[in-house]
């Protein structure tokens, strides 16, 4: 018979560390990016445009954007300049943004965050800290 192959112990706890490391990424990802994500885009302070994938909800027919934490890039050009776009299930349409204080603001779009996503959201809120977040209510802009 063949000689048996073995590992050292370091090597194969390297490797059982890296495939941890791997489905984590994965799972990550698959939480961020999976279903239900919109691309929302703003202008930034230079006037170029910005890019960003959001997640979003909808209730009593409006629509609503978090904003992880006050500092995102995207927020603070909606603090600027309101106006945005949004692509979502195809469509593309313009918004005005209408950030809705905090804590009321915070707790509702969690809440609707939470009961669209489920799980996702659970592992987000598991490994980023949403507690500082702000609600963004999005109002069609006017032609």
């Amino acid at each position: 018979m063949g000689e048996a192959l073995c590992l050292p112990p370091m090597k194969i706890a390297l490797f059982v560390v890296l495939l941890d490391l791997l489905a984590l990424v994965g799972f990550t990802y698959w939480a961020l990016e999976s279903d239900g994500v919109a691309v929302v885009e703003t202008a930034k302070a230079d006037g170029s445009a910005r890019s960003t994938h959001v997640w979003f909800a909808t209730t009593d027919g409006a629509l609503w954007l978090e904003a992880g934490k006050p500092e995102n890039g995207w927020f603070q050009d909606v603090q600027r300049e309101p106006h945005l776009w949004l692509t979502r299930d195809g469509q593309r349409e313009r918004f005005l943004a209408e950030p809705l204080p905090n804590p009321e603001g915070h707790e509702r779009v969690r809440a609707m965050l939470r009961e669209k996503y489920g799980l996702r959201d659970r592992w987000i809120a598991f490994l980023f800290d949403t507690s500082r977040s702000v609600a963004v209510r999005l109002v069609p802009a006017p032609e």
